[in-house]
């Protein structure tokens, strides 16, 4: 670990001790102002026998259990390149259950001290103080490691593959994670590693070969630990699946974990889908009743579009959708014109998709009606989608729904997109919603599958609320 990640997690205990007694000293000063006192109908502390010398002492006394919960919370860890919203979430989370203690310690012994006012405010600024103190010392940080170098892990990668030279684009790029190469090789033979640790130094060793064996594996590892170097590896399809670890007979089995989402992570996963499809229902009913009346107005046809898709387990389903196009082009077996419209699609596919693999995004689709246009660009034609999950045939958050033609073009591995319901959102969709490559697509729903949490879920449905606002590149 290096020396100067070592001094900013010791400097951030005093630092945050201070923002926390600061915050207590403005909340008090703020609490005797003449404009709040009228403004919240207050009197005096002085009425209530409440004096700063008795006050401080009690800040003085009650900040190290702050500092302990904040220990607890992980809000001290080493490295630089921690993600600072992440930390803000936690400072919130850490400093309120301080101060819930607080009141519960106010209530056990009342004559202690009881403004409610001070204790809010302090709570709020103490948030904001903390941050701002740990935003300033990162800041600081980061600009050492960026600009002389200070707190740099100096990298050797094992291994010459796809995932690798991913791995060197993304530290050459990206000076704030806090690498710097310094060689790649093929092999982990310890007599190579060992010359690159005289001339240049190592901190840290990653690894991506499949092709290496356990023994030299085994070596590497008790190098790594002998020597004070992070060891690392990126692993293969099959290494990085949730295992589930049992005895058969006396005998250990390993049991490779698919999904999350089996027993009660389904039953949960439901209980989510419903109840936040009626949120959504009753949210986004005066704008599904303006957009069919618009959709009405504009052309004949019906209002709703169902598409059909293929769902769990391959099983064919229909997705409910405003109709963006007129009604002539769209492919449904209503459509008394079907075999011109598939025609037409076609020859639009093979002219102006931008989308590669088996599924397409035509670019700027004459088909669109200019309702349908707008809808469609701030995702308002897929608001039907609540009553698919509402009746069980989706779920909120999962892979999108692909058609039975698309289907057809999976690669075998594709299919496992097809073991859990499909979602209205998802991993692809805040990450590049339409404008993502098929393979991509595929590996963050992967992900999605395999990693699935309902907090997972939550965090995507909140960050799909800010991107229907961006327009969509492809369209």
């Amino acid at each position: 670990m290096k020396r100067s990640e070592l001094f900013f997690s010791a400097v951030q205990i005093p630092v945050d001790f201070l923002m926390i007694v600061l915050a207590a000293v403005t909340a008090f000063v703020i609490r005797e102002l003449p404009e709040i006192m009228e403004l919240f109908q207050l009197t005096s502390l002085e009425f209530h026998n409440v004096h700063f010398n008795e006050y401080i002492r009690m800040v003085l006394f009650s900040t190290p259990f702050f500092i302990l919960i904040y220990a607890m919370e992980g809000l001290y860890d080493i490295r630089v390149t921690r993600k600072f919203w992440k930390e803000a979430v936690k400072i919130f989370s850490a400093t309120s259950i301080g101060l819930v203690i607080v009141i519960m310690a106010i209530f056990l012994k009342r004559e202690w001290f009881s403004s409610r006012f001070i204790i809010l405010a302090a709570w709020m600024i103490a948030v904001f103080y903390v941050a701002i103190g740990r935003y300033a010392l990162q800041s600081l940080q980061k600009w050492l490691l960026r600009t002389k170098g200070i707190g740099v892990h100096r990298v050797l990668l094992i291994g010459r593959n796809g995932k690798m030279d991913t791995m060197v684009k993304l530290i050459k790029q990206n000076k704030d994670l806090g690498y710097k190469i310094i060689d790649q090789i093929e092999t982990a033979h310890l007599k190579v590693i060992k010359t690159i640790r005289q001339e240049k130094g190592i901190d840290e060793i990653i690894l991506c070969e499949p092709s290496i064996t356990d023994d030299e594996q085994e070596k590497l590892i008790d190098y790594c630990a002998l020597n004070n170097i992070t060891y690392k590896y990126m692993p293969t399809t099959l290494q990085a699946s949730k295992y589930e670890v049992g005895v058969l007979n006396g005998e250990p089995i390993i049991e490779v974990r698919h999904t999350p989402l089996d027993g009660w992570g389904r039953i949960l996963k439901r209980v989510f889908d419903i109840a936040a499809s009626i949120v959504g229902i009753i949210i986004t009913l005066p704008i599904m009743f303006v957009t069919a009346i618009a959709i009405w107005l504009e052309s004949r046809g019906p209002i709703i579009y169902k598409n059909e898709r293929v769902g769990n387990d391959g099983k064919s389903f229909f997705v409910y959708k405003f109709r963006y196009m007129k009604w002539d082009c769209c492919v449904t077996n209503e459509n008394p014109k079907l075999e011109e419209a598939i025609k037409v699609e076609r020859e639009l596919i093979e002219t102006q998709s931008v989308r590669k693999g088996p599924l397409y995004k035509i670019i700027n689709d004459p088909r669109k009606t200019h309702v349908g246009t707008f809808i469609e660009k701030y995702s308002i034609d897929e608001l039907p989608q609540f009553f698919n999950v509402l009746f069980g045939s989706m779920s909120l958050v999962g892979p999108r729904p692909h058609q039975h033609r698309e289907v057809e073009k999976y690669m075998d591995y594709h299919r496992r997109l097809l073991t859990i319901k499909p979602g209205v959102t998802g991993m692809a969709q805040v990450s590049g919603r339409s404008d993502l490559d098929f393979e991509h697509e595929y590996k963050l729903d992967l992900y999605y599958i395999e990693n699935w949490s309902l907090w997972l879920d939550v965090q995507i449905c909140l960050k799909t609320v800010g991107v229907l606002f961006r327009k969509r590149r492809n369209l």
